[in-house]
């Protein structure tokens, strides 16, 4: 007897990240903390194994009133959130165009969102054959699917002309296309496109929007590790002016890294529009689909993000332990890459971010034998994905031999 409709029936048991990294903290209780390296969790971890948490942001949001706290924030979010989380969003990078946020859940949220109100049930979504799992799973729960093109070209740097294909492909199939590009500090290679390669893109959209204006290019840009990406990362937003009305650009924002609010569930997706009656269109479309899926976000850690960004000093205080934290995560990762190329150990492109990425094409079994040395990584379909986040400097340099000699001996 199945009760669930056909679209609706899944497979049960956890996800295979939490799974491993289950594993690990059991190994952590049997060895000790020290014998482990344990790559699987997608957080920013002190040398300790502690989630760090900012002072910053948790002296503002445990002073908040009760009310401001509990009680609901409004469909599209508080305003003063949507106000300032646009701030938090481009800082001094705003593009010219007519902005507006709405609150979301987190950054999935944002996506959700994107999929939802701007592709039509059975479209195919774009997205990099590297990339975040629950893209696919958003697109599926929505009634959509997803397609991928090859992220890397031959020199490492973005596939440009592959990117161009996949998107006129779907553009003649559909008349429509939602492209992810989380960037920068990619989940899970921590590649981050360049300036130049922005401009590519944009001349291409630009170029293809006026030669087909029944054609509609909606860009998703996933700036969840922004914050975490170095001074640069923002340098592409301004690119972001002046397009054709058909194509769309919009942001899935995240307070989860940049203010380590992983539980509070708080982010936006916020749109760059070229009109006013776009930007109108985007903010009724999102915040219907607010009440028609959660109805509110959390108070409180919107107001607390707003407060934030409202006092200079308590923003100064937050954009310091962003840097702090922003310099360990860099450390780390240097370390890890200093002793990969040291051993030879191959690298997807890594610019800055949460994950580095090691193509293989037997990551399970790799994964599954470097447990044995006591390294819990992250198994996908393209490779393995080891997280500095979450582990030491000194462990991230140990990491790439223990890798190396694994894949080896695989060979």
């Amino acid at each position: 007897m199945r009760m669930v409709i056909e679209d609706a029936v899944r497979e049960a048991g956890n996800d295979p990240i939490f799974a491993v990294a289950a594993k690990a903290d059991k190994r952590i209780e049997e060895v000790g903390r020290d014998k482990v390296i344990n790559s699987t969790i997608g957080a920013l971890m002190d040398d300790d194994g502690n989630l760090v948490t900012f002072d910053s942001v948790y002296d503002v949001y445990k002073n908040l009133p009760d009310d401001q706290i509990s009680n609901y924030a409004g469909i599209p979010g508080i305003a003063p959130f949507r106000e300032k989380v646009v701030d938090a969003c481009f800082r001094d990078k705003k593009p010219e165009a007519y902005i507006e946020a709405v609150a979301t859940p987190g950054g999935t949220g944002a996506v959700r969102h994107a999929v939802a109100n701007y592709t039509n049930p059975g479209d195919k979504i774009l997205i990099p054959d590297w990339h975040w799992a629950p893209y696919q799973t958003i697109a599926q729960e929505n009634r959509r699917s997803h397609t991928t093109f090859p992220l890397f070209n031959e020199k490492g740097a973005f596939n440009m002309e592959a990117y161009e294909k996949a998107i006129l492909d779907l553009l003649k199939e559909q008349g429509r296309v939602l492209t992810i590009l989380n960037t920068p500090a990619h989940n899970p290679t921590g590649y981050s496109l360049t300036v130049p390669e922005w401009k590519e893109i944009i001349d291409f959209f630009t170029k293809t929007a006026k030669e087909h204006p029944e054609w509609r290019i909606i860009l998703l840009v996933d700036i969840a590790y922004i914050d975490f990406a170095g001074p640069d990362a923002r340098d592409f937003m301004p690119l972001l002016s002046g397009l054709p009305e058909n194509v769309l650009p919009l942001f899935a924002f995240s307070a989860s890294k940049g203010y380590t609010m992983y539980g509070l569930r708080n982010g936006a997706i916020i749109c760059a529009a070229p009109t006013q009656e776009i930007a109108d269109e985007f903010a009724a479309s999102c915040s219907f689909s607010n009440r028609g899926t959660w109805s509110n976000g959390s108070r409180g850690a919107m107001q607390a993000l707003a407060d934030i960004w409202s006092d200079e000093d308590k923003l100064n205080r937050s954009l310091d332990e962003q840097k702090e934290n922003y310099e360990l995560l860099r450390a780390r990762a240097d370390a890890f890459l200093e002793a990969a190329d040291e051993v030879g150990l191959d690298l997807a492109t890594y610019s800055d971010g949460f994950f580095i990425s090691i193509p293989c094409d037997n990551a399970k079994e790799l994964a599954d034998k470097l447990m044995e040395e006591d390294l819990y990584t992250v198994a996908l379909k393209k490779g393995l994905r080891f997280a500095p986040c979450a582990v030491s400097e000194e462990k991230c340099r140990r990491a790439p031999a223990l890798i190396k000699k694994a894949l080896d001996e695989l060979k």
